[in-house]
C-alpha cells in the first residue's frame, strides 16, 4: 500500500513516515501543493494524507498561475486535482489544525474521506488509515503509538547549556519529545568547561530529528545562547513559535505548553511564564533570594514602564516575528535579556502597542533548582545593569 504526505512541516512529516511505514505501508512525502501533485501522478499512491496551510510551491521557486489558490486553505487544491480534475477514486484524509469550519466543510465538498483535526496521536491516525485502505503489515506498532501525538503547531525550544553535565535531566527531555511530536529541543552548549557537550551527544543519539545542538567554542553567557540558539531556529520554516527554558527544568514542560497553546489561542506575540506566588500554585524560590528579585522586579517595572509581576522567568515562547525584530543585535547584558527584548519591542512597536502584545502568565510549578549561575553578589550589579539598559533604550 502507497501513501502520499503532504505537509511543510518536517517535524509532522517525519513522525507519520516513520509511524506508517513501521506499519509495513510505503510511504513517500512532499512539502509544498506543487510537488505533491507532481508526486501523486508519479508515485499514484493508494491513500493521501495532506495538511491544509503549507506553501504552494518549494521555497524560492516561483509560478505565474498560483494567484488564484487560497493560502490559507492550499492543501484543498489537493483534493480538488484529485477528486475533480483527475476524477479518481483516491482516498484523501486532511490532517490539519486548522478548525475553520468553512474549510473543513469545503474539503468533504471536494470529496475528503476523513478531516482529522490536530493534537491526536498516531495510534488514532494509524487506525484510519487502516480502516480506509486496509491494514499495513505490522498492526503492533499502533499500541506503543497511542501515546504519541502530533501537536497542532511545531515549536522549536532554545535550552542554554553552560556547565550542566550534572544536571541535565536527559531522560526528561527524551521522553518528553518521544511523546510530543510537535517539539523541536535546540541546546546550546555555551563553552562548557566540563563534559556537557558530551552528555548533549549523547543525549541525541537516536533523536536526531528532535533534538540539535548549537556549540558555541566559548562562553558568552546566557544572553548570548539564547540569542544565537533563537536565530538559529529562526532560519527553518517549519516553526510556528520559537521559545527558551533554561536546562535545569526548573519551569517544566506542562507549563511550558501551557504558554505554547495562550500564544496559539490569542494574538499575542509573546507569553512569558510569571512566578507568581498563588493559591494553588508550587512556587519555591530561597527567601533571600525572593526579597532580591522583588526588589530588582520593582526597578525594571519603573524602567520597562509595563506593570509586570516577574520579566525573569527563563520559560518564554513568541512568534517568529518577535525573533526576527529583536534577537538581530546582540544584547547589551548577560542575565537581563528579557527586559532588552520587551525594550526593543518597544522601540519597534510603541508602548502602547507593544504592551497589548506581551502576556504574562502564571506558571502553577516553579522550583530552584541548586547549582544557579546567578550569585547574590550578581543579582546586586544587575541594578547598575537596569540603569544601563534605561539609557541605552530611552
Amino acid at each position: 500500500m502507497n501513501i502520499l504526505i503532504v505537509d511543510d512541516q518536517e517535524l509532522v512529516l517525519l513522525s507519520l513516515s516513520k509511524c506508517l511505514n513501521d506499519l509495513g505501508y510505503n510511504v513517500v512525502s512532499a512539502n509544498n501543493v506543487f510537488d505533491a501533485i507532481k508526486k501523486y501522478d508519479l508515485f499514484e499512491p493508494n491513500l493521501v494524507i495532506a495538511d491544509i496551510n503549507m506553501p504552494v510551491l518549494a521555497t524560492g521557486k516561483q509560478q505565474n498561475d498560483t494567484t488564484h489558490i487560497n493560502d490559507k486553505a492550499s492543501g484543498l487544491e489537493i483534493v480538488k486535482y484529485i477528486k475533480k480534475i483527475k476524477k479518481h477514486d483516491t482516498p484523501v484524509m486532511i490532517l490539519s489544525g486548522n478548525n475553520d469550519e468553512d474549510i473543513i466543510v469545503k474539503g468533504f465538498e471536494l470529496g475528503a474521506a476523513d478531516y482529522m483535526k490536530k493534537p491526536l496521536s498516531l495510534g488514532e491516525i494509524a487506525v484510519r488509515v487502516s480502516r480506509l485502505i486496509g491494514p499495513g503489515d505490522s498492526i503492533s506498532t499502533m499500541k506503543m503509538n497511542r501515546n504519541r501525538s502530533i501537536q497542532s503547531t511545531c515549536t522549536g525550544v532554545v535550552i542554554p547549556c553552560y556547565n550542566e553535565e550534572t544536571r541535565l535531566l536527559s531522560d526528561e527531555f527524551k521522553a518528553f519529545i518521544h511523546k510530543n511530536l510537535g517539539y523541536h529541543l535546540c541546546f546550546v552548549n555555551d563553552g562548557s568547561k566540563d563534559n556537557t557537550l558530551a552528555v548533549l551527544q549523547e543525549m541525541r543519539k537516536g533523536n536526531e530529528d528532535r533534538i540539535s545542538i548549537y556549540n558555541c567554542e566559548k562562553n558568552g553567557g546566557k544572553a548570548e545562547a539564547v540569542r544565537l540558539g533563537m536565530l538559529h531556529l529562526a532560519k527553518q520554516n517549519q516553526f510556528d513559535y520559537i521559545g527558551f527554558l533554561d536546562a535545569d527544568l526548573s519551569t517544566n514542560f506542562d507549563d511550558f505548553d501551557d504558554l505554547v497553546q495562550t500564544i496559539r489561542h490569542s494574538d499575542y506575540k509573546i507569553v512569558s511564564g510569571s512566578r507568581i506566588n498563588r493559591m494553588g500554585a508550587d512556587i519555591a524560590k530561597e527567601s533571600a533570594r525572593k526579597i532580591i528579585s522583588m526588589t530588582i522586579n520593582y526597578i525594571i517595572r519603573k524602567t520597562l514602564g509595563m506593570d509586570f509581576k516577574d520579566t525573569q522567568c527563563g520559560a518564554k515562547i513568541m512568534t517568529k516575528e518577535i525573533v526576527e525584530k529583536t534577537f538581530q543585535k546582540k544584547f547589551l547584558t548577560k542575565w537581563l535579556f528579557d527586559v532588552e527584548i520587551f525594550m526593543r519591542m518597544k522601540k519597534v512597536y510603541g508602548s502602547d502597542k507593544a504592551k497589548q502584545l506581551i502576556c504574562e502568565k502564571p506558571l502553577n510549578r516553579w522550583v530552584h533548582m541548586d547549582g544557579s549561575k546567578l550569585s547574590f553578589k550578581d543579582s546586586f550589579k544587575i541594578v547598575g545593569q537596569i540603569g544601563q539598559i534605561a539609557l541605552h533604550y530611552r
